[in-house]
Order: structure tokens, then sequence, then C-alpha cells
């Protein structure tokens, strides 16, 4: 059988230039795909694109369904209206070879909120339906996603395990006050998703156009602090006060005598099997919405898995 041969490169869009402290989805991710339409390479691998916890890993994100906030396009926004000129007057000096984490979320939110207050001014009928139509296609996910993220700012960031008991719980009544005291904080985290989700879709279209295929990112375990696991604890082993029982790992083996202790929890596939996979067919058909290739990483983990318990020093 007859293969043609391809060339690919793996970058994350935070790795670009830029002047915000981060690579994100504005000029120079056009001329990166620029680049590789000029230089043959047909494909462009990602690693996820999810809004990044503790420790700023793409693989331990706040969601698996969500995009990251920081890599939104100020001068994107810029073009659209969507900031002014003087918004970027304060802009710090970040360094050029690597990504300040801690300034660089502080300058981004603090943008994202400009933006988000001359979204919520300038009331172009295009924007609010576009921005209403979104909601509403996505809102299985995102509504318990905005709620979460906001719940988490309410609480420090702290991780939802240390919420009072019934955030923890997602005690009806108590979340229903909550959305409805927190709603303006509640629509700024479906803002940032309906910004990211037109920026990428704008900047995935254009590499479609150049001939650039992109290959996106399925880890298979999810970080336990994500509204994935605080709004499907059902789904995944965990004891009544919503602390995991066993988390996922790798044995040890002749490069490690301990093994790796990665600490996600662990799905009860059991449970899975039984709704049909439901959760996982809209995970997947979440990341295609992304990209036109999905790795899965890993695919052996699907197999058969190393479970730790809870607690474990080492796996």
């Amino acid at each position: 059988m007859k293969q043609e041969r391809a060339s690919g490169i793996l970058l994350h869009p935070t790795s670009l230039p830029g002047p915000d402290g981060i690579g994100d989805l504005g000029p120079e991710a056009y001329r990166w795909i620029d680049f590789l339409a000029r230089t043959g390479t047909q494909f462009w691998q990602v690693l996820p694109l999810g809004p990044t916890g503790y420790g700023d890993s793409p693989y331990q994100c706040f969601s698996a369904f969500a995009g990251n906030p920081y890599i939104i396009s100020a001068a994107r926004l810029l073009d659209q209206g969507l900031l002014k000129k003087s918004d970027l007057a304060d802009r710090p000096d970040f360094p050029i070879e690597k990504v300040d984490y801690g300034p660089v979320i502080k300058w981004k939110i603090k943008l994202l909120k400009r933006s988000y207050k001359q979204f919520r001014s300038i009331k172009q009928k295009k924007y609010l339906d576009a921005f209403s139509n979104f909601k509403e296609s996505q809102k299985e996910w995102l509504e318990p996603f905005a709620t979460f993220m906001a719940i988490k700012a309410e609480h420090g960031n702290a991780s939802w395990s240390e919420w009072p008991e019934s955030l923890r719980k997602r005690d009806p009544e108590i979340l229903k006050a909550f959305i409805a005291e927190h709603q303006e904080d509640i629509e700024f985290q479906n803002y940032l998703q309906f910004i990211f989700d037109e920026q990428w879709q704008s900047l995935r279209s254009y590499a479609k156009k150049k001939g650039i295929r992109i290959i996106g990112d399925i880890p298979i375990f999810v970080a336990y602090d994500s509204a994935d696991v605080w709004a499907n604890k059902e789904l995944f082993y965990l004891d009544q006060e919503g602390l995991p029982t066993v988390v996922a790992g790798v044995p040890p083996d002749y490069f490690s005598r301990t093994g790796q202790l990665w600490g996600n929890p662990l799905y009860k596939w059991d449970l899975h099997k039984k709704n049909n996979y439901q959760w996982w067919l809209k995970r997947m058909a979440s990341v295609l919405n992304q990209v036109d290739i999905i790795r899965l990483d890993h695919f052996r983990g699907f197999e058969a898995y190393w479970e730790i318990p809870f607690g474990n020093e080492t796996a």
C-alpha cells in the first residue's frame, strides 16, 4: 500500500513568542502557521489546551473541556474593539525566554476583566447573539465549569476539597444561592471560554486553509482539582468526603524502583460502561471540535492501569 510521507512539529501555543509573557493565539500563532506551510510541514501537534492549575502543566487542568484563557490574544481583542490601546499601557516587562506564570496570570486576568467590561458595554448584537449561542451549545460542561471557577475564586483558589461541605457536596439549594449571588463572576468565566473558542477556531480555520492538520491530546486521567471530578464524583473512586480512595501512577520498573505516583483519581469503569461511556464520548467530541487528530495519552492505560492506595508516598 502506497503511503505519503509527512512531517510535523510539536509546540504548545504557550511557547510562541509575544509581548504578554506567554505565547497566545494572536499574530505570532498565524506566523507560525505560515512557517509550517512554507516549510512543507503538514502537522502541528499541541499538548492539551485546557486551563492549567497548580504547577501550570497542561496535563493538570481545571477542566477536560475548557480552554486556557491565558493564551487568549490581547492583540486580537484590540482588533475586535474588545480592548483599548490604553488598556495595554501598563503591560509589565515580561521575560522573553521563559513564562513566569505568576505575573503573567495576574496581568492576563486583569486584562481579560477589562475586555469583559468592554464587551458588556458595546452591546453589539452579533457578539451578544454569538455569546448566547455558545453558552447554550456548551452548557452541559460550561455551566458546572463556570460555577466551579467562580467558587474557586471566592475561596482563594483553594482545591474544591477545601471548600465548605455544602459546596463540596453540591448541595442544590446552596449552589442555587451561590449562582444567584455571583452571576457576574460566572458570566465572566463564560466570556473567557467564548473568546478562547472564537480565537482558537479562527486559528484552526487558518491552519486548514494552509494545509496544516492539528494533532491534539487527550490525557487518560483528569486532575483531582477539576470541574470534571467535582461535578461527576460518581464516575471516580472517591470516599464520602470526596477524597480519592485510590490514585493513578506507574509501577516500579527498570527506570524507577519506586515507580511514578501521579495522584489522579481513577475512573469507575464499570459505571462508565453502564452509561455507555457517555462522559468519554462527550470528551472525545469536545477535543475533536478543536483538533483534527487525537493522540490518546496513554493508550496502554485503557487496557490496564496501576492502582495506588490514596496516601501512599510512592507507587
